[in-house]
């Protein structure tokens, strides 16, 4: 029972990563401008403070979801809208930041203080993720009612084990895919940076246009 919940927690957050986001197209670009050890880095970080995040998520997802509604209004807007707000505001700043280094040359940085960096950027990502909240509130209740998982602590931490390693290789698989392309189509930094950029813009403005679109009907 504790192999197929760590192989459950393994499998949903692995899923999770696939589509495009902020954390995956960060892995990617870490790959692409600083190598490999760099993101490497980075996904280690960011997968232990994942294992400590579904963990505290799992223990509340049954009581927020069923005491705590997303629809739930503070100041006349929904919680859900300032998790929004928050994901355009990271969004655009990660498009900008990006945007306004297309035009410098990527070196490899293989010392301490270089990886020190990427290790608490991986931390700090993993703390600011708000995305995961209503990621966890659906799918960790779901498991728990289907009784997929057990709710004792030692299946929980078992199950946010699993979480952490399904975050890393899904996340250690955007960076080879990364620079597999790099190295097949022989792109240079100047083109995926500003790719990133605009996509990371596309998705801000794709929030934007969601949330007046609900308060338009």
């Amino acid at each position: 029972m504790l192999f197929l919940t760590l192989f459950i927690g393994i499998i949903l957050n692995a899923i999770g990563y696939i589509p495009p986001g902020n954390i995956n197209l960060t892995v990617a670009q870490l790959t692409i401008n600083k190598g490999m050890r760099q993101a490497w880095s980075f996904i280690l970080s960011f997968s232990c403070v994942e294992v400590f995040f579904t963990f505290g998520m799992m223990r509340f997802a049954r009581w927020l979801s069923s005491d705590v509604s997303l629809d739930y209004k503070i100041y006349g807007f929904s919680i859900s809208t300032y998790i929004d707000a928050f994901m355009v505001m990271l969004f655009l700043i990660m498009g900008t930041i990006t945007w306004m280094q297309r035009n410098k040359t990527p070196k490899a940085k293989d010392s301490n203080s270089s990886k020190g960096g990427s290790v608490f950027y991986g931390m700090l990502l993993g703390v600011l993720n708000p995305v995961q909240i209503p990621f966890w509130l659906f799918f960790g209740n779901y498991v728990i009612l289907h009784e997929w998982i057990e709710i004792d602590y030692l299946s929980l931490v078992i199950f946010s084990l699993g979480s952490g390693m399904g975050s890393a290789l899904a996340l250690y698989g955007y960076a080879h895919f990364a620079r597999y392309i790099q190295e097949k189509f022989a792109l240079s930094s100047y083109l995926i940076n500003k790719s990133i950029a605009i996509f990371l813009w596309v998705l801000a403005l794709y929030l934007i246009v969601k949330q007046v679109v609900i308060y338009l009907r």
